[in-house]
């Protein structure tokens, strides 16, 4: 075999293992994504069975980060990648990190679901339960961007993070009143608070895939940054 096929040889399989490692992270996104729908079915409908489920499922998370990591850090010592390839390996490993977390957001909304309720929380619960499916569908356009590395869905779906901050504190003042009412409650409600905010926890992290998206494509990195700032950045 020449130099020049040797080349497109390494080039090739170079390519094929990070087409599989983005498969690998965008599977792992899926998994994530069922964990926390059934997380809030199972915290909607007081079903115990599930809540246990996710919670028991939580260790197939993280393995794939684990594994997808481990991947990632092989790469970089086999390949020496640089410029963009380079970047899509940080953008991964630093992405399954925040899926894991949303994975941790899941189980804690799991756990919340496990708690013994008083008629008093059901409207609560149901609160929850709609900033929930705003922080899923936020997450599935999120895995979706990140499929096709989408900077302008990444950088409206940055924005949409802050939609969601202003319903965890609606329902934070929600469950301040409730706690003033009947300081009974408070253990309860305590409950309930620490799930609202593993679903807003879900909001950041979806933020933060987002900037993973837009520094792979870019090659800026607009951590703490503002929207307008950003924008102008990328030059949309």
């Amino acid at each position: 075999m020449d130099k020049l096929s040797t080349n497109k040889h390494i080039s090739g399989q170079f390519n094929a293992e990070l087409d599989d490692i983005r498969n690998r992270v965008l599977a792992m996104g899926g998994l994530v994504e069922r964990q926390l729908e059934q997380a809030l079915d199972a915290l909607g409908g007081l079903d115990a069975e599930l809540a246990k489920r996710v919670i028991d499922g939580d260790h197939k998370v993280n393995g794939m980060e684990v594994s997808i990591d481990e991947e990632c850090t092989r790469i970089i010592a086999k390949r020496q990648p640089a410029a963009s390839d380079l970047r899509l390996i940080i953008a991964i490993s630093k992405t399954i990190a925040d899926l894991e977390r949303i994975g941790d957001a899941s189980v804690r909304i799991a756990k919340a679901a496990l708690e013994k309720r008083n008629n008093n929380q059901q409207p609560l619960l149901v609160s929850i339960e709609s900033m929930g499916r705003h922080a899923t569908r936020m997450l599935h356009s999120t895995l979706d961007a990140l499929a096709r590395m989408d900077v302008e869905s990444a950088l409206e779906l940055h924005r949409e993070d802050a939609r969601l901050d202003k319903e965890y504190e609606g329902i934070i003042r929600q469950l301040m009143t409730y706690m003033m009412e009947d300081p009974r409650s408070i253990p309860g409600v305590l409950d309930v608070l620490w799930a609202a905010r593993a679903v807003e926890r879900v909001g950041d992290r979806c933020k933060n895939i987002c900037e993973y998206i837009i520094y792979y494509v870019k090659g800026k990195d607009v951590r703490h940054t503002s929207y307008e700032d950003m924008e102008k950045d990328i030059n949309l």
